[in-house]
């Protein structure tokens, strides 16, 4: 008997299917010689401080160091603090007790860094030592799982994978929780943290927002001309700005009634635009953001919901390309796609037989191949999950169609001796620019219809039918997005000075696709950063971290980017785990006594009436808010559910006895659903339900 263990409950299903495993147990299939069991993501953790002895908050415990680390079932954290889960628990003795009745595993965990600890945390934590073998797919179809077992590898082959991955997550556990303990002590308040990718994304945001608030906006004029053929007219626009408004008044007053242009240039150019490549994470949610403004934490559930109706791939990757094996189930899938009303005007004239093939490398796909549809027909979806997947089916449409074919057109005239251009461009074949027919980007040039359609020969004169002069101002970067946020994490490492380093991230800056929605609701939970209509900006709270820690390598990209290249040399066998621990423990040392000498202000007292008792006041501390009335008895804790309720929660609370919508509470089953928290008739926190739009609630 061999046991396969796969990373999650609907991949273990998949490949017992595949395999004859068609008898289902509780946690696990067995069948044809195989039990088939499974994860439920991280199964196991690096135990917290208290573990190694670390129960209070102090300086004199700084930094703590545990030697060795120890593994501990998954824990959660709820009203009455940080405990066992339960489920995790269950599942792991599910899984021993398969490995106990095979002589060998199979580990079918995803092919990654993060797969692959998954299973060594849980085979050490149980003290296994049957012999095992990988299994190493980039796709779950059946072709792939049949092939992949047919070729599977040597477990110990990844074992620079799995040393890689372990010591990444030590270093997060060393520069993370000592860190955010210094900032509790310095700060004065449990609702702080610092981490090597948070801190820098904070920056991030911080530096925009100051670059935007001190910009100082310069003004500029523009002059342009207008000339006509029949009942069609061209505008031009001078080539050079004017700084000087007397200047630009100056070169206005010299053209007249009577003043002519001569053409001097007109130049035709055919461009194609190249389809976007196929969605991974990142580029998914972006997009969500930008037509939705869904936030990538949301985006994020609605694409997990999606994949375990098997309705799309896995969600969780950072590859926007798909291997040759994929690439022979696309025409069949996108068949499928233009029987979707939004796409059947589309698909009348999308040639099947004569696909766009940039996004089909395998040599390009990581632990998983990009973002498609499985082709199953999608039933009782909600609105947000029929909008996710319509962007994804979309997309594929899209990054297999034909080229966008546009004409640019550029034209040159002078006029009392000053030069002006005009430049515009027209769609000849749309391409796949016609899959969701929205406005495209411009090219640097206008859309004929706005600067006019008239085209005149090389060596016409005109006479001028029209001038003008527009004052303009230089305009700041615009504050950051989630969509341009998300944009800007993956992108950051290009300012990097060390080229080893800059290479290491220049594919995937700072986090993964599957953790920067999680740090940017990590920020957003701190008080660090606000929304301000899309946009985001960093609170009073979020500046001053920034001030105080924006020299320090923790909030520097560069930091993420040599950790990765040092990641990278394990894997590669270039490099050993001690002398990359041994720096880590080094730095650790460096960055706790930086953070602890940091003087921060005093928190602000904040304190309400109470709404219980009326008499006392409540005040809000770091993890509770209580009446200092005696015999009162009113404290509410900063967790409820799987939420920290910020300082403007509590605030709300307090004076109007519910908070806005907040969004992200999930349920028994994980699904993610938005309430506001308010008191109930005993003063404990309930949930309450926004009403249903266009109609009335029960």
């Amino acid at each position: 008997m061999k046991a396969i263990i796969a990373e999650k409950p609907s991949v273990g299903m998949d490949i017992a299917r595949v395999v004859g495993a068609t008898e289902k147990m509780e946690g696990y299939c067995t069948g044809n010689g195989y039990m088939v069991t499974w994860a439920l993501g991280h199964l196991v953790q690096l135990a917290l401080p208290g573990t190694y002895g670390y129960t209070k908050t102090t300086a004199a415990d700084l930094p703590m160091l545990p030697d060795p680390f120890r593994l501990v079932s998954r824990l959660i954290r709820t009203d009455r603090g940080t405990v066992t889960d339960l489920a995790a628990s269950r599942q792991l003795k599910i899984i021993e007790g398969v490995f106990s009745r095979c002589e060998s595993i199979i580990v079918a965990t995803d092919a990654g860094r993060e797969g692959e600890l998954i299973f060594r945390w849980i085979y050490d934590y149980l003290g296994c030592t049957k012999p095992f073998m990988r299994l190493w797919i980039s796709s779950l179809t059946d072709e792939a799982i049949r092939e992949g077992m047919a070729n599977l590898r040597n477990g110990s082959d990844y074992d620079s994978l799995h040393a890689a991955a372990d010591c990444r997550a030590k270093a997060d556990w060393l520069v993370g929780m000592n860190a955010s303990r210094a900032l509790a002590i310095a700060t004065s308040s449990a609702n702080n943290s610092i981490g090597r990718v948070q801190t820098p994304t904070l920056a991030m945001i911080c530096t925009r927002f100051k670059e935007n608030r001190n910009f100082v906006s310069v003004p500029y004029w523009q002059l342009h001309i207008t000339l006509t053929q029949g009942e069609a007219h061209r505008q031009f626009i001078h080539t050079e700005e004017f700084k000087d408004k007397a200047a630009a008044e100056a070169a206005f007053g010299n053209i007249g009634t009577g003043s002519q242009a001569t053409v001097t240039r007109l130049e035709r150019k055919r461009v194609f635009r190249q389809p976007p490549l196929l969605y991974d994470l990142t580029s998914l949610q972006k997009d969500c953001n930008t037509h939705y403004d869904l936030t990538a934490e949301k985006t994020l559930s609605i694409a997990q919901s999606l994949y375990e109706k098997k309705l799309i791939s896995y969600p969780r990757t950072g590859s926007r390309h798909i291997p040759e094996d994929v690439m022979r189930i696309i025409p069949s899938l996108l068949e499928k796609i233009t029987s979707i009303s939004d796409f059947k005007a589309y698909g009348e004239s999308f040639d099947l037989s004569d696909l766009n093939t940039r996004c089909v490398d395998g040599t390009k796909v990581t632990d998983h191949h990009a973002l498609i549809i499985t082709g199953i027909i999608p039933n009782e979806l909600s609105e947000a999950e029929s909008a996710v997947y319509t962007l994804i089916a979309g997309r594929m449409l899209e990054s297999f169609s034909p080229p966008c074919e546009k004409e640019q057109l550029t034209m040159e005239c002078t006029c009392e001796g000053m030069v002006f251009r005009s430049r515009s461009s027209s769609v000849i074949r749309p391409g796949w620019c016609g899959v969701f027919s929205r406005s495209e980007e411009r090219d640097g040039n206008e859309p004929e219809g706005k600067v006019g359609t008239a085209v005149f020969a090389e060596g016409e004169a005109l006479p001028v039918m029209g001038r003008g002069l527009a004052q303009k101002k230089t305009m700041p970067k615009p504050l950051y997005t989630e969509a341009t946020l998300l944009g800007a994490m993956e992108t950051c490492g290009k300012d990097i000075t060390d080229e080893e380093a800059k290479e290491a991230v220049k594919d995937s800056g700072i986090g993964t696709p599957a953790t920067r929605a999680a740090i940017i609701a990590t920020l957003f939970k701190r008080d660090y950063i606000e929304r301000s209509g899309k946009s985001i900006r960093p609170t009073e709270k979020g500046l001053y971290l920034f001030e105080a820690v924006k020299d320090m390598q923790v909030a520097d990209v560069e930091m993420t980017g040599c950790w990765e290249k040092a990641l990278a040399q394990i894997e590669g066998h270039t490099l050993d785990t001690e002398t990359f621990m041994r720096s880590i423990r080094n730095y650790t040392h460096k960055a706790t006594g930086e953070i602890l000498r940091l003087e921060f202000p005093l928190p602000k007292s904040r304190s309400f009436t109470c709404p219980k008792c009326k008499c006392g006041h409540v005040i809000i501390r770091g993890k509770a808010a209580k009446c200092d009335k005696e015999g009162c008895g009113l404290m509410v804790f900063r967790r409820f559910l799987n939420k920290e309720l910020t300082d403007q929660h509590l605030e709300q609370l307090f004076s109007s006895g519910s908070t806005r919508l907040i969004k992200g509470f999930k349920g028994k089953k994980g699904i993610s659903f938005d309430a506001m928290v308010a008191f109930d008739e005993s003063f404990n926190l309930k949930l309450v339900f926004p009403k249903p739009k266009g109609g009335k609630g029960k």
